[in-house]
């Protein structure tokens, strides 16, 4: 498997900062605002209920004893190397200046909390201002086909706006909850807004450095009974309570059984430099690697995704309904069953002024009709702009580019280069402009240029093999696109006129 720069440097850094706090007694956090508030300590293996646990000499022992209110400021350190069975549900709020920590101490592995199979092995229900970190999560329990189950669940109920989350260096692996999506649905780590009494909302959402594994349904995921506005008139609730300050940030989704990394309902959200190694591995319904729904302002950049299974969608990206002027951009796609990027707004829906570009695809397929490794289907949307990309697979009988929907989209700048015998494009929608065609078929492109594109590897099986070899005809062969972007998906400047594809780094 191929691995981006960006997210060899985003692992290691993470393999670091794992490294370091292993043999950290006390985490930062408690000694720099140790006056804030009261540290709590759990010790599930020599604590006591009886003790005050307000000392390493004197913790607690049970999750049920941790699940107490706490206040601005106070931190509950859990032991490091020990295992506390059942849930951590702790009640009461901090703020983003003061908020209640709950982090590990001592040396060794991370605290392990293990569920066994409850609706969430830590569940925080009507709070804010919290921040996790250094947890070992897992929910476990019997099969089943009805009970939601979670990781990390952070839900609001008619709650109005919740602020200030972080969930930083948490690992969450093994949960075998039901085939749920929404709403509150099974996964690893998620934020769910309920109700519809009160219009709920979170503000500030910061999950970063943490690995999902092996869990069912959804690896990292929002979602809001709140949803509805012009764009999405039949959507939950009675108002758009969009959230805002999301950052999801250098995670490892592993295994799935459904969504890798699903934004719903959120406004300006950033999602860069996770990488996504098999999703869609057991749900019956539609899942995708990296993408959202009902949102706006979604920048996606420097993401991996890879290992998508199936083809209900199985795509790496996805500009799905309700999403506007959202940007997927220096992201790497390879190696998924269901294709690199779909295009699907729902029916009733607005998407509108999204944009594609500087992406890489390698050897994304989808054999399965109407699909291909890009598919244009389901609604129509307006003025979607797939640019600078360059998009290559190996698989014979897919096709490069398909549609069943109205289109909305226009392909301009790609390099598209079709397995050895040959992989059609399938559409009469859509708009071309100044694509280079390859072993494919050229649409309706005035300007379109059918040459070997002379890649580095003539059949590439990583980013490094897509670079432009000199004398390449996609080198100079552009058309400007005022969009304010300057670099393309290895770092070069963009020059004028910019190269047909992702590369734009060689020179004739």
């Amino acid at each position: 498997m191929a691995i981006t720069l960006a997210h060899t440097k985003a692992a290691a850094a993470t393999a670091l900062a794992a490294a370091l706090t292993a043999t950290v007694l006390l985490p930062a956090a408690a000694t720099a605002r140790g006056k804030s508030g009261t540290t709590y300590y759990l010790d599930c293996l020599h604590g006591s209920d009886t003790s005050p646990g307000t000392s390493d000499d004197a913790p607690w022992r049970s999750l049920a004893k941790a699940s107490r209110t706490y206040g601005p400021g106070d931190r509950l350190l859990l032991r490091r190397g020990r295992t506390c069975t059942g849930v951590l549900a702790p009640t009461g709020s901090g703020t983003a200046a003061r908020p209640i920590s709950v982090d590990a101490y001592g040396r060794g592995a991370k605290p392990r909390i293990e569920g066994a199979g409850a609706r969430a092995a830590v569940l925080l229900l009507d709070v804010e201002g919290w921040e996790l970190r250094n947890l070992d999560i897992s929910n476990t329990g019997a099969p089943t086909t009805t009970d939601r189950r979670a990781g990390l669940l952070v839900r609001l109920t008619d709650h109005g706006v919740g602020r200030h989350y972080v969930v930083d260096g948490v690992d969450v692996h093994d949960v075998n909850g039901a085939d749920f999506k929404d709403p509150d649905p099974s996964g690893g780590i998620l934020f769910s807004v309920t109700g519809s009494a009160a219009p709920t909302r979170f503000d500030d959402v910061r999950i970063a450095d943490s690995t999902v594994r092996r869990v069912d349904r959804t690896g990292i995921g929002t979602s809001s009974t709140w949803g509805r506005r012009p764009e999405h008139p039949n959507g939950p609730g009675t108002s758009w309570e969009a959230i805002t300050g999301l950052r999801i940030q250098r995670n490892e989704v592993t295994d799935v059984g459904g969504d890798g990394i699903v934004v719903q309902t959120a406004k300006g959200a950033l999602v860069e430099h996770n990488h996504v190694d098999g999703f869609n591995m057991r749900s019956a319904g539609y899942n995708a690697g990296v993408w959202a729904w009902n949102s706006d302002e979604v920048l996606y950049q420097y993401n991996e995704v890879t290992g998508g299974h199936g083809t209900l969608d199985s795509m790496a990206y996805d500009i799905d309904g309700g999403n506007n002027r959202n940007v997927y951009q220096y992201n790497y796609s390879h190696d998924n069953e269901g294709g690199f990027l779909l295009v699907c707004n729902g029916s009733g829906m607005t998407s509108s002024g999204n944009r594609v570009r500087h992406n890489i695809s390698v050897n994304d397929r989808n054999t399965m009709a109407p699909y291909g490794v890009i598919s244009v289907v389901c609604g129509a949307t307006t003025d979607t702009q797939v640019h600078g990309n360059t998009v290559v697979t190996d698989e014979p009988g897919t096709a490069l580019i398909s549609d069943n929907g109205p289109g909305g989209v226009t392909f301009r700048n790609n390099v598209l280069v079709g397995a050895a015998d040959g992989s059609p494009i399938r559409d009469s929608r859509n708009v071309y402009e100044n694509n280079l065609y390859w072993r494919t078929s050229q649409p309706r492109d005035a300007t379109g240029i059918t040459a070997d594109p002379l890649f580095a590897s003539p059949f590439p099986a990583s980013t490094d093999g897509v670079r432009l070899r000199p004398g390449s005809p996609a080198i100079g062969a552009g058309l400007p696109v005022a969009d304010g972007v300057v670099r393309d998906f290895f770092g070069h400047r963009i020059p004028t006129p910019p190269n047909v594809g992702a590369d734009q780094g060689a020179r004739g």
